[in-house]
């Protein structure tokens, strides 16, 4: 089977170092314009910066072993690299050398004029497009993409027979009623006579029985569940066995209510952990709070806010005594370490033992950046990932290659790992009936 050429746009390799190795025995082609775009952003302080400079060492690396623009071998794939200068590139009509994505397809379209088997790779949708009308093949980055149309709910509707419904809400544990449940997954048994009578469990992998909610019904900082999603996503925040929680859903589902809620609860009322840690993404893709005026504080304030409207609520609800008002406590909470918000710009490199770890809109994170979340995770720590795949602000992301997604998805069948998909708006009436209907 002839070898192809594939031509990686820059966005490929911001989005995952790891990509040069990517493509088995094949050539992988860099347009000099790549190399000058790597340039620009390793200076970096994100994770952008540190996945320039580490695509940049691979490439010192391998220069060691010959030209690169001449081709240099890739021991870990038997592959090839190779750079290709930017005035190799034949004239085109629709491609003008002073635009940086002209320059970089030119170099597909001069490969597949020649008569070389050909693909172009971009993270850039205007991008493929372009490259696409000019005839060459097109794709996009796909090695951490999941079939988001098919993606791990974390539960399954099962219709059984009355008296194994009444032995899960009795004796609290049946057999489960399929062979091939994921360890934590959630059964909403269901009466098939009777169907408003319900019972719901989780598959306890020790077990090896449908186990009967023993937090999902409870009430956490006065925070309850509102439907069956909800208690189940209450059971894996209070589960102590379950290091690792996932949290997809749309807007006013109650991902982030609900994991703060069972935060303090673990935090404050239990003590299981040190301190409550909430984190998101601060501004997608390279850049971070340094661009904001201000310090610090006053910064993480602003990108904050729905962390702190989100406090405010279950102190309101809680009616909690004391001096000041609602700033003042939540600030108490802060002064005190018991809650402390993070830019997760701010993350990378630390080790985070004992804590009960929020990160909030994950789904603007790569797949690579999630690695970098949870391998900072350290003992005793449980990190809850919360996000909308729907919703993402981050251009080079979709619903199938966000971090969030492609977590949820690999890291079913473990053990430690949980991970539940909410449908139901409980923001408001109005709320839900938007969500439905614009």
């Amino acid at each position: 089977m002839a070898t192809k050429s594939f031509v990686l746009d820059t966005n490929v390799l911001l989005h995952d170092p790891g990509a040069l190795m990517a493509f088995a025995d094949n050539e992988v082609v860099l347009p000099f314009q790549v190399i000058e775009e790597l340039d620009k952003f390793k200076k970096a302080s994100d994770d952008v910066g540190q996945h320039a400079r580490h695509v940049i060492r691979t490439l010192d690396r391998l220069r060691t072993k010959g030209r690169l623009v001449e081709g240099v071998p890739v021991e870990e794939t038997g592959g090839t690299l190779r750079v290709v200068l930017a005035d190799e590139v034949p004239d085109n009509p629709n491609l003008q050398r002073g635009r940086p994505d002209d320059r970089i397809i030119g170099v597909a379209y001069s490969l597949m004029q020649s008569g070389r088997p050909t693909v172009f790779i971009s993270k850039d949708i205007n991008a493929r497009i372009k490259s696409d009308a000019l005839g060459i093949k097109t794709m996009d980055y796909e090695k951490h993409k999941v079939d988001f149309s098919h993606i791990y709910l974390g539960y399954r509707e099962i219709e059984v027979d009355r008296p194994t419904v009444d032995r899960l809400e009795n004796e609290k544990a049946v057999d489960p009623p399929a062979d091939d449940f994921q360890p934590n997954e959630f059964a909403i048994l269901i009466d098939a006579e009777r169907k408003d009578h319900q019972a719901i469990g989780r598959f306890d992998p020790h077990q090896g029985k449908i186990v009967a909610l023993g937090h999902g019904a409870g009430t956490y900082q006065n925070v309850s569940a509102r439907n069956p999603q909800q208690q189940m996503a209450i059971e894996l925040l209070m589960l102590d066995s379950v290091r690792l929680v996932t949290l997809l859903g749309p807007a006013g589902t109650g991902k982030t209510l609900l994991a703060v809620a069972c935060g303090m609860q673990k935090v404050i009322a239990e003590k299981k952990y040190e301190k409550l840690l909430v984190s998101r993404p601060i501004i997608p893709f390279g850049q971070d709070i340094g661009y904001l005026p201000g310090a610090k504080e006053e910064k993480l304030y602003h990108w904050m806010q729905p962390i702190f409207d989100n406090l405010a609520y279950i102190l309101r609800t809680k009616k909690a005594g004391g001096d000041g008002g609602m700033d003042d406590r939540i600030q108490s909470l802060i002064e005190s370490g018991t809650v402390e918000l993070e830019a997760l710009t701010y993350i990378r490199g630390r080790s985070i033992p004992d804590q009960y770890i929020i990160v909030d809109e994950a789904q603007n994170l790569t797949p690579h950046e999630i690695k970098t979340v949870v391998s900072r995770i350290g003992e005793d720590s449980k990190l809850v990932l919360t996000g909308d795949p729907w919703q993402i602000d981050n251009p080079y992301l979709d619903s199938s290659s966000n971090g969030l997604s492609y977590a949820a998805e690999r890291m079913k069948g473990l053990e430690l790992a949980g991970h539940v998909m909410l449908k139901t708006s409980e923001r408001s009436e109005l709320a839900s009936l938007a969500a439905q209907r614009l």
